[in-house]
């Protein structure tokens, strides 16, 4: 008799019933290693500094092929309860959606990768190849012990992926339409402009940072960073903050406050827009007779896993079970395939994610069975 199939649409309402907002686990991982470990595989808890993580490999340490996915269970908060038609996490289903946080970003593409390994391993077991999950629980947090904590795990461990999927969203408004094979990378500064407070009657008396800080945001928001690369579009540069926290009329604050976000190509690194941003600060620090400090934090580089093996097999296997052809992407936001990437080659392929992050987020219940069968496919195809 043929095992039953396992439920990507059940295990995802399961794991949305998980409170597991970051760095809370909520259950989420100890569900889906009870549900892995009975299929048979080896379950190992990653934790480091509370935050938790999942490493679960089934078949032998040193296969010959070690197939991997990764992905992440914790969610961002819900925000204002009452904002929400149904409570964020009792995952109700109606009008053919499942409604929830983390109902797409991401606990359905969890559910769909750990409900297609299970079946494959159980159903097919590949002959000398291992099957591989690694799930944390800080992704949508500072990311610190999260991915990484569990690659710094398996490399003290010997334990390895040759490939690795991430199930993050992918597709903008269609099902199918866009796998990411890269992503740009992403550097803060936080700009603080010094000079010296006085009457606003009497400005020759003061150092206004003002003025300063306007024409430097202004040579900053107006530079072109780039043009695009072979992979990327041009690199961006936003101001997400100005402030004095001066409440008054009659007062030249001492400081001025910005800050800016760049999502950059792989025109850059981190540390060449952190020279160049300072090379302006120090410019503007001269002209205006100011001083200038900045603290810079760079969530990751940009990479590109080229076009090739892997990629052409996901492409092969979204066409097949949507019927479009997906395009090849590296935009949007950062993932944790930043990190993966310094492991093994990585691909990222998962559903539409429209409403991650809102208020009322959900998933089309159907888009979760179509995504475990582009998992299921994959593997059958990476192991044959």
């Amino acid at each position: 008799m043929p095992a039953v199939p396992t439920d990507p649409v059940a295990l995802t309402e399961d794991l949305i019933r998980c409170p597991s907002v970051t760095p809370e686990e909520g259950g989420a991982l100890g569900l889906l290693a009870d549900r892995l470990g009975a299929a048979g595989f080896e379950c190992t808890r990653v934790d480091r500094a509370g935050i938790a993580n999942l490493y679960a490999r089934w078949g032998a340490r040193d296969a010959a092929r070690r197939f991997g996915f990764n992905g992440h269970t914790d969610v961002v908060p819900v925000g204002n309860l009452d904002d929400w038609t149904d409570p964020p996490f009792a995952a109700v289903t109606r009008d053919g959606k499942i409604w929830g946080r983390g109902a797409v970003d991401m606990k359905s593409g969890v559910a769909a990768f750990a409900a297609a390994a299970i079946d494959f391993v159980t159903q097919t077991p590949p002959e000398d190849g291992a099957v591989i999950l690694t799930i944390t629980g800080d992704e949508e947090g500072d990311a610190l012990d999260g991915t990484r904590a569990i690659l710094d795990w398996m490399d003290r461990m010997g334990e390895t992926m040759d490939v690795c999927l991430v199930g993050e969203p992918t597709c903008p408004k269609v099902m199918g339409e866009m796998i990411k094979i890269g992503r740009r990378g992403s550097l803060s500064a936080w700009i603080t402009l010094t000079g010296v407070q006085g009457h606003a009657a009497y400005p020759h008396r003061a150092v206004n940072p003002l003025p300063a800080m306007a024409r430097l945001i202004d040579r900053l928001a107006a530079h072109e960073l780039d043009k695009g690369t072979a992979h990327f579009d041009p690199s961006t540069l936003a101001v997400v903050n100005i402030d004095t926290g001066n409440p008054t009329t009659n007062v030249i604050p001492a400081s001025c406050r910005a800050t800016v976000n760049i999502r950059y190509n792989d025109t850059h690194s981190g540390q060449s827009l952190t020279d160049w941003l300072q090379t302006r600060l120090d410019e503007i620090a001269q002209e205006f007779g100011v001083t200038a400090e900045m603290r810079v934090k760079n969530s990751g580089e940009s990479f590109v896993t080229p076009p090739g093996a892997l990629s052409d097999m996901v492409v092969c296997a979204v066409e097949a079970e949507t019927g479009l052809r997906p395009a090849l992407s590296t935009s949007g936001g950062t993932s944790d395939a930043r990190f993966v990437k310094d492991h093994c080659p990585v691909v990222e392929v998962g559903l539409v994610g429209q409403s991650m992050h809102q208020v009322d987020e959900h998933v089309e219940v159907a888009q979760i069975g179509q995504l475990k069968a582009i998992y299921a496919r994959i593997l059958r195809d990476y192991f044959a």
